[in-house]
């Protein structure tokens, strides 16, 4: 297979005529200044395409039923509790429907793989499937249907809140002792086989506040390397209760407590201190930001600025999926910071593109927080790639230049052509090669969800 672009953007810029061949998933060859083969996949425009680095497909299915006022102040707390509702009614069947369109939605968005948060292990109220890593398996048959790029999380989710409360309602689905979450991990790893060898499997503590220290020292003790995922500090009201708890706010306790580095990503590392957001830029990890669900639940804003000038590392996630969108997360990273400093072009230095070092700076955090040797067009990586077309009206004025800006701030997701993860070709014309029965299944799963609602 062969792909040729007018225009690709490699790791040292912009170049012409660029014929790449791939073998076994991987960038195999890469000329430059070269003509087209007969057979070659032609585009106009080659990116390195973006990894999804959180996400919780089953929540696709709620999009639009939460946006109401509820409570005198709504936030995400009052949002969960709906969460929890809604996902006692969920059955494998449909779990793996949701997933499938998800990642369909996500690799027309230009994702080439996504790292799966995934806390539904059990039946409605807590009872185990006969096969404890059943809804493992169907994210799997997901990503193997639709070809994504996949790093499963499944999540130890021990406890209710801080102080070691107990699991109730919704949260019985996700209930793992330490025990059995290892028991759960072990039993979801041979189902690896049937997807292709660039899936990977992590582990995924979900928080703080779902698990205790000792708990998190003995899943992290017997994890044997690879990805590991956590939400940090998403809420002001977690910082303030794991700090009562603790003793510290939860990304200090992290930092001082656990071997944080470049395998970790600190999903949601929303409200840190200064100090914080140094410590977490030098130690290597990767900020897991999801800036459209944490404007849709009123998290706040990241605070970008002081972690990329201490050179941290970065990627974006579409995390509840309320709006599956590559250009609108890295639109409302760079936005949010715009509204709380009054100010454009926050997060770039003097003479750099905002859109270009948003769009360069994830893709390479993306692939090293799902553990993917990806995030750039160079021999080698896999061939995890996006064509857009810049001759649509949206791009068509722009200069090489400005069109990773017009990208991420002007056009939409529907400039994306075709879609390559580890070399398989599922995005072409804009659409997925298997939209059309995956989508069907997810109608009939949506029919049945809300027919009691």
């Amino acid at each position: 297979m062969a792909i040729f672009a007018k225009t690709a953007l490699l790791p040292e810029g912009w170049a012409q005529d660029v014929r790449i061949e791939i073998a076994d998933g991987r960038i195999g060859t890469l000329r430059i200044d070269t003509q087209p083969a007969p057979d070659d996949a032609r585009v106009d425009r080659l990116l390195p395409a973006l990894s999804n680095l959180h996400s919780h497909t089953f929540q696709r299915a709620m999009a639009g039923m939460t946006e109401y006022r509820a409570h005198s102040r709504d936030s995400f707390w009052s949002w969960r509790e709906l969460m929890y509702r809604f996902v006692d009614r969920l059955t494998p069947d449909q779990v793996e429907a949701i997933a499938a369109q998800a990642f369909v939605e996500m690799q027309e968005a230009g994702f080439a793989a996504v790292g799966e948060f995934h806390y539904v292990h059990h039946q409605p109220h807590g009872t185990p499937y006969d096969d404890m890593a059943e809804l493992s398996l169907r994210i799997f048959s997901a990503a193997a249907e639709t070809g994504i790029g996949l790093t499963h999380l499944p999540v130890l989710y021990s406890y209710g809140g801080v102080s070691k409360a107990a699991l109730s309602g919704g949260q019985l689905r996700f209930g793992t002792t330490p025990e059995h979450y290892l028991r759960l991990v072990e039993k979801a790893r041979p189902g690896l086989t049937a997807l292709p060898e660039d899936a990977r499997l992590g582990i995924a503590p979900h928080s703080l506040r779902a698990t205790c220290p000792e708990d998190l020292a003995r899943v992290l003790q017997a994890h044997g390397g690879g990805p590991v995922h956590i939400h940090v500090a998403e809420q002001l009201r977690e910082v303030t209760e794991v700090e009562g708890w603790l003793g510290a706010r939860p990304v200090e306790w992290l930092l001082d407590h656990a071997d944080v580095g470049p395998d970790w990503c600190l999903v949601h590392a929303t409200h840190m201190t200064d100090r914080e957001t140094r410590a977490v830029a030098e130690s290597g990890a990767v900020a897991g930001l999801c800036p459209i669900t944490e404007a849709n639940l009123g998290d706040g804003p990241f605070n970008g600025p002081a972690y990329l000038e201490a050179g941290g590392v970065f990627g974006v996630g579409s995390d509840s999926n309320v709006q599956i969108s590559l250009t609108g997360e890295l639109r409302m990273l760079e936005y949010s910071q715009r509204l709380r400093d009054m100010a454009r072009n926050v997060l770039v230095r003097d003479g750099k593109s905002v859109g270009e070092t948003l769009y360069t700076g994830a893709a390479r955090g993306g692939a090293q927080a799902l553990g993917r040797d990806a995030g750039e067009i160079r021999v080698g990586a896999l061939a995890d790639l996006v064509a857009i077309d810049g001759t649509a009206a949206t791009l068509c004025g722009l200069t090489d230049r400005s069109l990773i800006d017009g990208f991420v701030f002007a056009a939409s997701d529907t400039v994306v052509t075709d879609l390559w993860s580890a070399g398989r070709h599922r995005v072409r014309g804009g659409r997925h090669v298997a939209r059309e029965a995956i989508e069907a299944r997810f109608r009939h799963a949506m029919t049945k969800l809300t027919a009691d609602l």
